[in-house]
Formats: C-alpha cells, structure tokens, sequence
C-alpha cells in the first residue's frame, strides 16, 4: 500500500485580513502593503494576524515580506506624533525585514514553519501588475528581471533567518520572471543565509484560459519550473496560487499530466511537491485601480463552500498518488475563519491528523 501522501496547512491572505479583520488600509501611499506595518510601529497587528492564522490550524507562516522592494522602502512615508518616516535607503531595510521574520517565526511557535514570502515585480508596482503581467519597460526580459530579484533576495544576507524553512516565489505572472527566479537558485547567487531552504515557484490563473497572465500555457510554467538545470537547484514545490478555487482541480491535472509527460520522455524532471492557495474571495475579482474586490456583471458567487472544493482537489491529488507533499491554504481575501474550517475539512476526510494545530 502507498504511503498517503501528506498535507500541511498554509496560513491565508495577510494583507487582505489586516483590511477585514484589523482596521489597516492600504493605499498607493503604502506601497509596502503589509510590510507597512513594520515601519509604522503596528508590529503588534502585524502578530495577531500571524497568530489567528496559527490558532485557526496553519502549520506555516507566511512573513509580511511579499511587497518588499528597494523602490517600495525608499517611497514609505509615516507620520504621526511616534513615529516620523520619510523614505528608507537600501541600508535600512534589512532591520525591517528581520522583524517580519521574528513575527511570523514567533507566531509559527517551535513545531510551526514559517514560508518567507517574495511576490513579483508585479506586486511592487503601482498599481500592481501580477494580475496582468504588464510591467513596465525596464523590466520586460530575464535579464532585466533577475536583476530585479537577486537585488531584493541580497536584502536578506544581513538578516537572521534561521527560522525560515520555506522559500516562497508566489504569484509569478510571466514565463520569463518564472526562468529568471530560477537562474538565482544557484550557490553563486543566493546569499548564504538563504541557501539550503525548500523553494517554492507558484502562479496565478486569473482568465478562463487556464494560462498565465502573460498568455503562457501549464505546460510551459511546468517545464520552466521543475526542469533539472545543471548547477542550479530545482525548487522543492511547484504552486498555484491567487487563483479561483474552482479552476484548481482542472489545473492540477494539467500539472500532473503535463510533468508526467516530461518524466515519459526521459526529460530531466522528478515529483516535487505541491503547494495549492487559491484565492477566498467567493467570486469577486480585485480591481487594482480601485483596490477593491468585485463580483464581474453576470457572475454569481460559487454555490459549494471554499474549504470543501478545496479539500476535495487535495483529495483527489493524494488519491492520484503523483506528489512528494502537499501544502494548502489560502491567499487573498482568505481568513482565518476559512483555515479554520479547511484544516476541519481536511481532518474529517482524513487527509490530515485529527491533532491541535502543529
């Protein structure tokens, strides 16, 4: 008999549940999102957003590092009688982000694990672009794009990250920003308080197209993911991430059927593990000009519950038997309340131990 394959609980969307939960708003004049937080003196929201998600069943962590960029730092403003800011050059920025990795870790508590999580350049944009893949002309090829990144990623060769055991590129728009993380994951390149930690590349498919936003197919994100390249490390998982819940049982068996295809053809691919966190927006669409959600003219909200589709995708993944591992959770708009009832769900149809939270 097969090993049952096993899950572990992802926390949900931090920025979105320090809008619906805890009184912050984001703005284009926080450009930082839940970074934010770090340098306006509102750590302590910061960690009861962390700890509900633990509390609700998370076993891993997510840092308030998802926004980070150099630009992003340098266009912090705060004011208030406390705590006066205006900007943070590149030098400043590492105690931040030491911060938010204490937080997250001291949420996650010594069984828990805490993911560090790193958006696209998309993310950093104003308004941001992951929903689109439409950057702006400095940043339209690899080079220019691991550039980009190996900048952000050397933010953190001066912070303290023992506590990190997960690597998270999420909500990865374009084929090219997917080949350029991947030329970083080499000794040479990432800095050593970052080596040796499971990484993870995650997309979204936002369109009914079952595409990325830059119009690149599944098959193509899988290949550019997971193919073994000489003398740069393959990421541990492969993710889907800021999608709708429905779309993800189709997905992952495009996954599935699309890595077995390269393993059949003797290409150079083994099973990674697999790291599922749909959005929990119940059908609305976030407008980044707005920076609102909203339900698209003639669309009408899912019918079964969001924990219970998605337990049944992990469910038919373990029962397909093809993964190392699963991580499951939840992004925007994803509260405590829906880990809460999908760690449930999980438990109840037996795909994870009826046990406290880790």
């Amino acid at each position: 008999m097969a090993t049952p394959i096993p899950v572990q609980i992802l926390d949900g969307g931090l920025g979105t549940t320090l809008e619906d939960l805890h009184d912050i708003t984001f703005s284009f004049e926080t450009p930082l999102w839940s970074s934010h937080l770090l340098v306006s003196g509102e750590e302590d929201k910061l960690l009861d957003c962390h700890e509900a998600f633990k509390k609700a069943g998370a076993n891993i962590i997510s840092t308030a590092t998802y926004q980070t960029s150099i630009h992003g730092f340098a266009a912090t403003k705060v004011e208030c009688s406390s705590n006066q800011v205006d900007g943070i050059d590149k030098e400043g920025i590492p105690r931040f982000l030491n911060r938010a990795v204490v937080l997250a870790a001291n949420a996650a508590g010594r069984e828990g694990h805490v993911a560090l999580s790193l958006g696209p350049y998309g993310a950093t944009m104003i308004p941001s672009t992951e929903y689109s893949a439409k950057y702006d002309p400095e940043h339209q090829d690899v080079q220019s794009l691991e550039k980009w990144h190996k900048e952000r990623l050397h933010l953190f060769k001066d912070v303290d990250t023992k506590q990190v055991n997960y690597i998270a590129f999420e909500t990865v728009p374009r084929l090219d920003e997917i080949v350029a993380i991947r030329n970083l994951l080499s000794a040479d390149k990432i800095p050593t308080s970052l080596r040796e930690r499971p990484v993870w590349i995650s997309s979204l498919y936002p369109n009914d197209d079952e595409k990325l936003p830059d119009g690149s197919t599944v098959e193509e994100v899988v290949k550019a993911v997971l193919t073994h390249k000489e003398g740069l490390e393959t990421p541990w998982g492969i993710g889907i991430n800021c999608t709708k819940v429905e779309k993800l049982d189709s997905l992952v068996k495009r996954y599935e059927d699309a890595i077995q295809t390269c393993i059949d053809n003797r290409e150079p691919m083994d099973w990674p593990s697999l790291v599922l966190y749909p959005d929990g927006a119940n059908g609305e669409v976030y407008n980044t000009a707005t920076k609102t959600w909203e339900l698209p003219p003639g669309q009408k909200q899912p019918e079964a519950p969001w924990e219970a589709t998605l337990a049944n995708v992990v469910g038919a993944a373990r029962q397909r038997g093809k993964w190392k591992s699963i991580i499951v959770g939840g992004c925007c708009k994803a509260s405590p309340e829906h880990i809460r009832k999908l760690r449930k769900t999980l438990q109840d149809c037996g795909y994870m131990p009826t046990t406290s939270a880790a």
